[in-house]
């Protein structure tokens, strides 16, 4: 089984070209889902961020929009968190690898938004960075619920910038020019991940 990181930065388009994998016939183990059942009621996670930020747990889940205002109000924050975030995203993507070998899947997917800032390109055989054109990226982003162009700038600020991105993958998929050709890309992708294996 070949475990491909797949990564890109906010408003690339990664949730949808991770679903067009598991289409197209891939494993698909997606951090940020994995986040947010570590953050739903009775979560992991859920009595250390009620130690660190009692307020933002509501009925025993985390509020995550009053989590996303302590992590802007004070950024250094956000390590604190990851600490111990990610080894649970770890454990959980372990546990999924083991499941992916057991159904006999050919290709397992590793959504990973901060693959490069985490050094988990060392845990995977292939890259594929979802990339689209700067100014979509941002209208993209800026028409989430809830988003500002001061949260777009944080986050953004902590990846390694989409130039950089593209350089160090073995693959590039483009969302910026239709999702026929995103597509179609991803299929490519697939048919030479599947040959490699076979």
């Amino acid at each position: 089984m070949i475990i491909v990181g797949l990564t890109g930065s906010i408003g690339m388009g990664k949730s949808t070209t991770a679903k067009m994998f598991k289409d197209a016939g891939a494993y698909v183990f997606g951090a940020d889902k994995a986040v947010h059942n570590l953050y739903a009621k009775e979560g992991k996670a859920v009595p250390l961020l009620r130690a660190v930020f009692p307020d933002i747990i509501e009925d025993g889940a985390v509020n995550r929009k009053k989590l996303s205002r302590y992590l802007q109000a004070d950024p250094l924050q956000i390590q604190v968190l990851e600490s111990f975030i990610h080894p649970m995203v770890a454990e959980m993507r372990a546990q999924a690898i083991v499941e992916a070998r057991r159904q006999g899947a050919k290709v397992f997917i590793a959504d990973i938004p901060l693959l490069f800032e985490t050094v988990g390109e060392n845990l995977v055989d292939k890259i594929v960075v979802v990339s689209a054109n700067q100014s979509i990226q941002k209208k993209r982003v800026l028409e989430r619920e809830g988003m500002t162009v001061d949260k777009f700038n944080m986050i953004k600020n902590r990846q390694l910038p989409d130039a950089e991105k593209r350089t160090r993958a073995d693959y590039i998929i483009e969302t910026d020019k239709g999702l026929s050709h995103a597509r179609a890309q991803v299929f490519e992708i697939m048919a030479a991940l599947t040959d490699k294996e076979d």
